[in-house]
């Protein structure tokens, strides 16, 4: 492959990655390509996000590299998370809400192959309304984020522990998402509590 291609790709894997992001090493096996190319070509692409001006940036995190957004941008991203248009859960949140309740600690990687797509954004929306948060790392290959409940999801659920969590009739969890997904949500909706008011607390 050229040059621009081996940039293009790359960039498109950054992304893919999401908040874990990939080393050097995991690109050139990937791509295919020498580590010294690899290397070349994201410090490449990290020079052309700051000279284009781009919304986004290339940042290395513990030896991985990863697409992120600007802190001066931070404002604007709050007013996105907390606008009266985005105030309730949407179907994906609520998924990917009732996988954390039920098989927490669990990594993004794990939600995903559970739900069948990406949940970077789900995850982004629960966290900043403080309803799951990092509890830790996987003992795995690039120490993967664990997310599990905070105590404001118990308060919103109208819950003392997650042992009063509704149990799920179906013992087969591979199939049991669209039951944990209702169950959560009339538990949710038996308290009365729309998100505007969770982010009132």
């Amino acid at each position: 492959m050229d040059y621009k291609s081996l940039k293009s790709i790359i960039e498109g894997l950054l992304f893919l990655s999401g908040d874990e992001g990939l080393s050097i090493r995991q690109i050139a096996e990937i791509t295919e390509q020498r580590n010294d190319l690899v290397s070349r070509a994201l410090e490449d692409l990290k020079e052309e996000y700051v000279n284009q001006k781009r919304g986004l940036q290339v940042v290395q995190i513990a030896g991985n590299y990863r697409l992120a957004t600007l802190p001066d941008h931070a404002p604007y991203f709050e007013r996105l998370a907390y606008s009266p248009s985005r105030a309730s859960l949407s179907q994906a949140a609520l998924e990917t809400l009732a996988i954390v309740a039920y098989r927490q600690p669990i990594t993004r990687v794990e939600i995903e192959e559970i739900r069948g797509v990406k949940s970077e954004r789900a995850i982004h929306t629960l966290n900043n309304k403080d309803l799951i948060h990092e509890v830790g790392r996987a003992e795995a290959v690039g120490r993967p984020i664990l997310y599990g409940t905070t105590k404001t999801f118990l308060e919103s659920f109208g819950l003392a522990t997650l042992s009063e969590l509704p149990e799920p009739s179906s013992t087969d969890h591979s199939d049991s998402l669209e039951e944990e997904t209702q169950l959560l949500f009339s538990k949710l909706d038996s308290q009365q509590l729309t998100i505007d008011e969770i982010e009132q607390k």
